[in-house]
């Protein structure tokens, strides 16, 4: 794939954004046209403007993109450097009307038919590492070779009017990735992407640093067509805390808030807050899935056993979880699956002025990726191993079998729930 390029503008556009650093910050503008480059570093105190009509359309050679060391799907790796990266970077700004095209096709072709032929993982698009006070404004982002902005270890990161789209096929390509990042304020983005639109992370226990992802905000933002809307985990060994999701609408997404995680892989999640969401045609609006089983590790017999195990440091938990005010309908699989684990219940769990209904043609699909979920068509809320949880004012409509279907959670309390206009509960 390497091939010399006189057309490339990497070194012009490189030698800019190095001599705004050096001189203590500014802008660079990159005017109406297209401009073709490889990887470009970042610096502090200095803002990439893209202006109506620009086009950085990176390059999709190999050896354009310098192996870097950073984190990939939870533990420490080496990667071919971010099409925009930035590490240990102060006051970085990315802005403007103007597009960032990864060229991710040729990527995304070698991964199906020859991962071998990579020698680190795929480029993220814009790619921010140990950095403070970063911004990304009003660009439009496409055809990300993996994941579009990941944040990693990050202070205090402002994403806003920010438009992502990539096939709905592509693999791999997350919209917005926070990993053990804080201060994170995500609003008013559209992101239509082959993944995960918004995937919260903490690393895994194969990474030595645990550090936390906390402090997240989402809001204002439309979510389309991506295998959920937004979710936490499974990487979340260094813990997920601190979450407020509102006034954001789900369209086509398999999952809408998806948490999941495994034995083995420890941290807790706490401190979720969902409130003011629609969703449209998802798979299934809320899952929480603490037997998650792809990745290394996820077929050992004890990530799927429904039996208490002992509690440890391993053991991942789930509690303090709250949705609210939310509308799901055409709804296909199931209302709902919150699971917690046998020995580790997911504990002060709030259902409260949530309205499922389901589509005619609904397609049968699984909600949970789990050994022991089945197929599920209009199927009613699936919670098991559940402590200290309310649902009140729930309507499920158009299910097929029972609305509410428990397992090991004795003390759910049910009030104001409606299934198909029945109530259930006191």
């Amino acid at each position: 794939m390497h091939t010399l390029d006189d057309s490339l503008v990497t070194a012009t556009l490189q030698a800019a954004i190095d001599d705004a650093g050096a001189a203590g910050g500014g802008t660079v503008v990159v005017p109406a046209g297209t401009h073709r480059t490889g990887a470009l570093r970042l610096r502090s105190r200095v803002e990439l403007h893209l202006e109506a009509g620009a086009v950085l359309q990176f390059v999709p050679d190999p050896a354009l993109y310098p192996p870097v060391e950073a984190r990939w799907e939870g533990a420490p790796a080496t990667i071919h450097s971010p099409c925009l990266y930035a590490a240990g970077e102060t006051d970085v700004a990315i802005t403007g009307f103007g597009t960032i095209d990864g060229g991710g096709g040729p990527w995304w072709d070698t991964f199906r038919h020859d991962r071998a032929g990579l020698a680190h993982p795929r480029p993220t698009l814009v790619g921010l590492h140990d950095c403070e006070r970063v911004t990304l404004r009003d660009v439009r982002l496409t055809n990300s070779p993996s994941w579009t902005v990941h944040p990693l270890r990050c202070d205090g990161v402002t994403i806003s009017g920010v438009v992502i789209v990539n096939p709905a096929d592509s693999p791999n390509t997350d919209g917005i990735d926070p990993e053990s990042s804080r201060n994170v304020r995500i609003s008013d983005c559209h992101i239509d992407v082959g993944d995960d639109c918004v995937a919260i992370k903490a690393g895994t226990e194969h990474d030595p640093r645990r550090v936390p992802c906390e402090n997240i905000t989402i809001t204002g933002c439309t979510m389309v067509h991506g295998h959920g809307g937004v979710v936490i985990g499974s990487e979340m060994s260094g813990g997920v805390r601190g979450v407020v999701i509102s006034s954001c609408v789900f369209e086509g997404t398999d999952r809408g808030i998806r948490i999941k995680s495994r034995r083995g892989r420890g941290g807790v999640v706490e401190d979720v807050r969902v409130t003011n969401v629609v969703m449209r045609g998802v798979m299934c609006p809320f899952v929480i899935n603490p037997f998650y089983f792809c990745g290394p590790d996820g077929k050992e017999p004890h990530v799927a056993d429904r039996d208490p195990h002992p509690v440890g440091p391993s053991t991942p938990a789930f509690r303090r979880i709250h949705l609210a005010h939310v509308t799901a309908r055409d709804v296909h699989a199931a209302a709902g699956y919150l699971y917690g684990l046998p020995e580790q219940p997911l504990t002060e769990l709030t259902l409260d002025d949530v309205t499922v209904s389901f589509a005619t043609d609904a397609v049968p699909g699984v909600p949970a990726m789990a050994d022991g979920v089945p197929e599920l068509r209009r199927a009613g809320l699936h919670l098991g191993f559940v402590a200290d949880a309310d649902l009140s004012r729930v309507r499920v409509t158009g299910c097929e079998g029972p609305g509410v279907v428990v397992e090991g959670s004795p003390d759910l309390r049910l009030e104001g729930v409606r299934v198909d206009d029945e109530p259930r509960g006191a």
